[in-house]
């Protein structure tokens, strides 16, 4: 009678146990690769209904924009323009020292309505980029906002710069424009200046001023409360761009910086 050795028995056995053992690994790696991939795909098809949803708020703040930059040129501007030529007929030479500096008065607050309101227009309006690009349009705006010898505004653009995409150029002079409209009411400030740094895959632009800073701590709390919008807005064109912005501040040397990619397509 045979007898069956133990060794090749259990040879067998442990081969057939690592041989189960490898089917289970290689089936929970597979089970594992597969969740792995659908947590993914998941995260993907937010991301892209976040952007749809940003994209389609941006576009229709845009419209919005334009909308009213029309209504004020074609109906608020040409209402106050008549009402110039009605004042400008009145007769008065009969007014007394007091009323003819009442009436002086009155056509200077009516000719600074009226470059107000052109002033509005044209920055609700995109024209100027179309025409001139992105670096002019921001020269343009920082140009307008020196009211008096009390804020000095300057820029340092690369010249370097190609519009690839205009609709992007949109929402980047709008971020600038937030920003230093921002600056301008809360920051105090007696100096901005906007420079920016071309690489053809990449645009970097530093808005930096004297004023009160944010923290990049501040920011992300700010643009979550109620009265944070504009900054939300801002934080919303980055994302499509998928940029990056960071608030340094620092005594009588705060920096915003805005680093954006132009590969990413603008609404």
């Amino acid at each position: 009678m045979l007898e069956i050795q133990p060794l090749p028995l259990l040879f067998f056995g442990v081969a057939g146990m690592c041989i189960l053992f490898g089917s289970f690994m290689y089936a929970f790696i597979i089970n594992h690769k597969k969740k792995l991939q659908h947590q993914q795909d998941m995260q993907s098809l937010r991301e892209q209904q976040q952007n749809s949803l940003i994209e389609a708020a941006i576009r229709s703040e845009e419209l919005e924009r334009h909308r009213i930059a029309e209504t004020l040129h074609d109906e608020v501007g040409a209402i106050l323009s008549s009402t110039k030529l009605h004042l400008q007929g009145i007769t008065h030479t009969n007014l007394t020292e007091k009323e003819l500096q009442l009436f002086q008065r009155s056509k200077e607050l009516l000719d600074e309505g009226i470059q107000k309101v052109r002033g509005i227009s044209h920055n609700l309006h995109s024209n100027i980029l179309k025409e001139f690009g992105l670096n002019e349009a921001i020269r343009h705006f920082m140009k307008k906002v020196v009211q008096s010898d009390m804020l000095q505004a300057t820029t340092e653009l690369d010249d370097n710069y190609v519009t690839e995409n205009p609709e992007n150029d949109i929402s980047i002079y709008r971020m600038v424009q937030e920003l230093v409209n921002n600056i301008l009411k809360h920051a105090g400030a007696t100096r901005i200046h906007i420079a920016s740094v071309y690489n053809q895959s990449q645009l970097k632009l530093t808005i930096s001023h004297d004023g009160r800073g944010l923290s990049q701590k501040e920011f992300e709390a700010f643009r979550y409360s109620k009265d944070g919008l504009g900054l939300k807005n801002i934080q919303n064109r980055v994302i499509l761009l998928r940029g990056a912005i960071n608030f340094e501040a620092k005594p009588d040397d705060n920096q915003i910086t805005l680093t954006l990619s132009l590969q990413t397509t603008m609404p």
